[in-house]
């Protein structure tokens, strides 16, 4: 297991402070701005800790509000809504300074039978033969942000990052592995991909507009961010993110994300709405 994933995993197991209060710290430290999916990956395990044995995450939604300071510790205030035979809801909000930086409503749900069906989707060549994002990131000069040690691994079908982007269809496919073994709870495994969905999903909007997060006159950030569940997976084996924009106006690029195991199983489903406001160069 690499270092960054030890230090992932060890992050996302927060100290408890009280019964609902807990603190975590960041271990990805790419920018002098916390990482929105180390908060989501955290914030879920916050409201993990309180759920009885037997129920999982199903969904969340969450909104941020403000930019954390990376380096500084999270506070994590967990409020149980309500607890259900069927359902169980838990509202977390996670701050610095004392004021909210990130607040999201998570729902648990008991394994059940029911109706079933999903999406098909063509996968495009596996992960084998393309380059990583680490590996693209390394081919270019005077890059603003530092991601020498990813917990995760990245493998576009379909990467642009260039100083010069060409335009391009707003979608993409990521092939991602965490970078070495992940322990056997399903409780794990979601936290990593809730971290992992925050990565392309919001660039997918820029495409159209021969734009990327490393240019200079962008700035962009992520507004909300929904996820959704549908089967047990794991986060050590390749598993498949294809991202689309179906719209970008108003100042806003709104993002949707399905993801599939290497069986073509649909796992899980994201949605993202971000700011995206090109400055006169």
């Amino acid at each position: 297991m690499s270092e960054s994933l030890t230090l992932l995993l060890a992050a996302n197991r927060l100290e408890r402070l009280d019964d609902n209060l807990f603190r975590g710290f960041d271990t990805w430290k790419a920018t002098e701005r916390l990482f929105g999916g180390e908060v989501m990956s955290q914030s879920i395990s916050a409201a993990q800790y309180t759920v009885a044995p037997g129920y999982h995450l199903h969904s969340f939604h969450s909104y941020f509000m403000r930019a954390g300071e990376a380096g500084r510790a999270v506070i994590y205030d967990v409020e149980n809504i309500r607890d259900g035979r069927s359902f169980l809801s838990r509202r977390v909000t996670a701050r610095q300074h004392g004021h909210a930086i990130y607040s999201c409503q998570c729902s648990f749900q008991p394994e059940e039978e029911g109706l079933s069906h999903q999406h098909q989707t063509t996968f495009p060549p596996g992960p084998e033969g393309l380059k990583s994002d680490r590996e693209l990131f390394e081919s270019i000069p005077n890059l603003p942000i530092k991601l020498a040690n990813w917990p995760l691994e990245y493998r576009q079908t379909n990467p642009i990052w260039s100083q010069e982007n060409p335009v391009s269809e707003p979608r993409n496919a990521i092939w991602i592995r965490a970078d070495g073994e992940v322990p056997d709870e399903l409780a794990v495994h979601q936290q990593l991909l809730a971290f992992a969905s925050d990565t392309h999903l919001l660039a997918t909007s820029l495409r159209p507009h021969g734009v990327s997060f490393i240019s200079p006159n962008l700035r962009s950030a992520t507004i909300d961010h929904s996820m959704w569940f549908h089967r047990p997976f794991r986060m050590d084996e390749w598993i498949l993110y294809e991202v689309y924009s179906p719209w970008a106006g108003n100042g806003r690029g709104l993002n949707f994300g399905r993801i599939y195991d290497r069986e073509g199983n649909l796992i899980a489903s994201t949605a993202q709405e971000g700011m995206v406001r090109v400055k006169p160069e």
